[in-house]
C-alpha cells in the first residue's frame, strides 16, 4: 500500500510483482525512483498516437470525400454507358433507314428510267384523245346508225356505207374520224378480251357483230352457219343459268315464259325464216309486270 501511494496518479496502475529482497538492503525510496521513469516513456508515445489520430482524421475525411468523388464519377459513367447505348441503338436505325432509302432511291431511278420512254406515248394518247374527242358527235351518230340498220350485212358494206356517211357528215361540217371503226367508238378493250376467251374470233367484222348484239335494243337473230356464236353465247351465259330451247320443243313456249318471269338468258336454235306468231309480243317486247 505504501509503494501504491508513492506512484504518480498519472501512471495507470497495475499489479506488477518486483523481485524485492530486503536482505540486500534495497529499500523502497530506491524502488520508487525507478518507478517514476515510466510517465517520462509513455508521454511522446500519447502525443505521437494523438498526432496520428489527429492524422488519421484528416485522412478519413479525405478518404470520404475521395469516396463521394468516385460515386459521382460512377455514376455519371453508369449514365455515360446508358446513353451511349442509346446512341448506338439510334446510329443502328439511321444506318437501317440509309439503307432502305438507298434501295427506294435506287428503285425509284430504275422506274423513272423505265417511265421516260413512256413520255412519248402519252403525249401522243392525249393528242388521240383530243382529237377523239373533238369527233366523238360524227362517230357517235355512224355507230348509232351502224347499230341500227347494217348489222345483217357484209363486212365490205359496212366499210362503204361508213365511208359515205362519213363523207356526208363532213360536208355539213360535223367533224367526225376519217377512218372510222365501230369497235374503237363503242368497244371496250376488256369486255372483247372476255369475249374472245368465249369463242368470239378476234377479226374486227366478228367483234363488231358482238359490238352490235351487246348495244342493240331489239333481240339479235344471228346467221351462224359455222356455229362460232352459238358458242360464243353458251360460253358467255353459262354463269347465268342460259337456257337452250328450239322451236320444235313441245314446251318451249313454257320456257320463255318461266326465262322472261325470273330473268334468265334462252338462246333459240334452228330458227327457220318463219317465226311462231306467237313469238311476236316477245319480239316486240311487249312485256308488263303483273
Amino acid at each position: 500500500d505504501k509503494l501504491k501511494t508513492l506512484l504518480p496518479a498519472t501512471l495507470r496502475w497495475k499489479r506488477i510483482c518486483l523481485p524485492l529482497d530486503i536482505s540486500t538492503g534495497q529499500n523502497p525510496q530506491d524502488v520508487r525512483s525507478s518507478l517514476t521513469e515510466w510517465p517520462v516513456l509513455v508521454a511522446p508515445q500519447k502525443a505521437r498516437l494523438k498526432e496520428a489520430n489527429a492524422e488519421l482524421a484528416v485522412a478519413m475525411k479525405s478518404l470520404e470525400a475521395k469516396q463521394a468523388s468516385l460515386r459521382a464519377v460512377q455514376q455519371k459513367l453508369a449514365s455515360l454507358k446508358a446513353q451511349f447505348e442509346e446512341n448506338n441503338k439510334k446510329k443502328l436505325q439511321l444506318e437501317h433507314d440509309v439503307d432502305q432509302c438507298s434501295k427506294k432511291l435506287a428503285r425509284a431511278e430504275k422506274l423513272i428510267g423505265g417511265l421516260g420512254g413512256e413520255k412519248t406515248r402519252w403525249n401522243k394518247a392525249a393528242i388521240d384523245l383530243a382529237e377523239q374527242y373533238d369527233n366523238l358527235t360524227g362517230d357517235v351518230l355512224i355507230s348509232a346508225g351502224v347499230v341500227a340498220y347494217l348489222g345483217a350485212f357484209t363486212s365490205a358494206y359496212r366499210q362503204e356505207q361508213t365511208k359515205q356517211w362519213s363523207k356526208l357528215l363532213k360536208d355539213h361540217n360535223i367533224p367526225c374520224s376519217s377512218d372510222f371503226s365501230l369497235g374503237s367508238v363503242l368497244g371496250e378493250q376488256v369486255k372483247i378480251r372476255q369475249w374472245n376467251i368465249a369463242g368470239l374470233p378476234t377479226d374486227s367484222f366478228s367483234v363488231d357483230n358482238g359490238i352490235i348484239i351487246s348495244n342493240a335494243r331489239r333481240w339479235p337473230l344471228m346467221i351462224d352457219p359455222q356455229g362460232q356464236a352459238n358458242k360464243w353465247v353458251k360460253n358467255s351465259e353459262r354463269d347465268n343459268n342460259l337456257y337452250v330451247v328450239k322451236l320444235t320443243d313441245s314446251d318451249y313456249m313454257r320456257t320463255l315464259e318461266n326465262c322472261i318471269q325470273f330473268g334468265t338468258p334462252v338462246l333459240i336454235e334452228n330458227v327457220g325464216e318463219e317465226l311462231d306468231p306467237s313469238l311476236e309480243p316477245l319480239l316486240l317486247k311487249q312485256t308488263f309486270k303483273q
